[in-house]
């Protein structure tokens, strides 16, 4: 099991210390999320990628559907690079709630087209050659000699940035497209057929570790992510915790403090560790 802190609030300072801190106190990543409107993910990042050397850096998450592709294919290689090949992009459709005020699209189906899309895009763009593609709602044209400067490098991480996907488990669409990258981060449907705000229990993550391995062609490493919060002052019990995911197939520990009131109560917690 490998181990991850989300920071749930503040500025690129506040991440740079805080990702310094996490490395010295041995988690293995280090995640920010991305606002429609705030604190650029980006930025952040880039100032956690300057004060560390070691741990693993991403977004948690990132909604590609909102997004013009090409600026996160820019902002994805930049990174990856800054960094050394330690960027993991976290892709889901998003929290529409957070989406009040602005005009961005909530209809799912519309979401759903625009990620796969993006996706392809992306992954199409990173490989830093000429990319043609057609799709329903995209298509580019970019020729082998462009206009400004050169090509942008491709990523240093083969063969390419780590890409992990919400998927609604039991939705096969859903599912099906997650096992296309190179993790999972489940989101549990709910006797309605919505997702729900319940986490994956180990039951869950049991269920899913079989579909995934009887599913899955591809001989490459397979993240199952789950994120949820242990008592830090409490080891044993929090080891209790995490064991049990563990045992069930997860192989990443996403620590997430979403509640916290103040920078203090987030810190202390990167202080105490992980769960180990």
């Amino acid at each position: 099991m490998k181990y991850g802190f989300v920071l749930p609030f503040g500025d690129a300072k506040v991440a740079a210390e805080s990702a310094a801190l996490a490395e010295k106190s041995g988690w293995d990543g280090f995640f920010v999320w991305e606002p429609v409107w705030g604190m650029d993910a980006w930025v952040s990042l880039a100032a956690a990628a300057m004060v560390t050397e070691k741990i693993h850096l991403g977004t948690m998450l990132t909604p590609i559907a909102r997004m013009r592709p090409w600026k996160l294919a820019s902002e994805t290689v930049a990174l990856d690079h800054l960094s050394n090949g330690r960027l993991i992009l976290s892709i889901g459709l998003g929290a529409t709630d957070i989406y009040k005020g602005f005009p961005e699209a909530t209809d799912r189906k519309l979401r759903a087209e625009l990620t796969d899309e993006g996706l392809d895009i992306l992954t199409g763009l990173w490989k830093g050659t000429p990319f043609r593609y057609e799709g329903k709602h995209y298509q580019l044209d970019i020729p082998d000699k462009p206009a400004g400067p050169a090509y942008p490098p491709a990523p240093v991480q083969k063969p390419r940035i780590p890409i992990w996907m919400v998927g609604a488990w039991k939705k096969e669409k859903s599912m099906q497209r997650a096992l296309r990258y190179d993790g999972l981060l489940p989101a549990i449907m709910d006797e309605s057929g919505k997702v729900s705000m319940k986490p994956a229990s180990p039951h869950d993550i049991s269920e899913i570790a079989q579909y995934i391995s009887e599913r899955r062609t591809d001989p490459g490493a397979y993240e199952i992510v789950v994120e949820r919060n242990t008592p830090g002052e409490k080891q044993e019990q929090a080891a209790r915790i995490v064991r049990d995911y563990s045992d069930a197939g997860a192989t990443w520990w996403i620590e997430a403090l979403w509640s916290a009131e103040d920078k203090e109560q987030f810190t202390q917690r990167i202080i105490q560790g992980p769960p180990k």
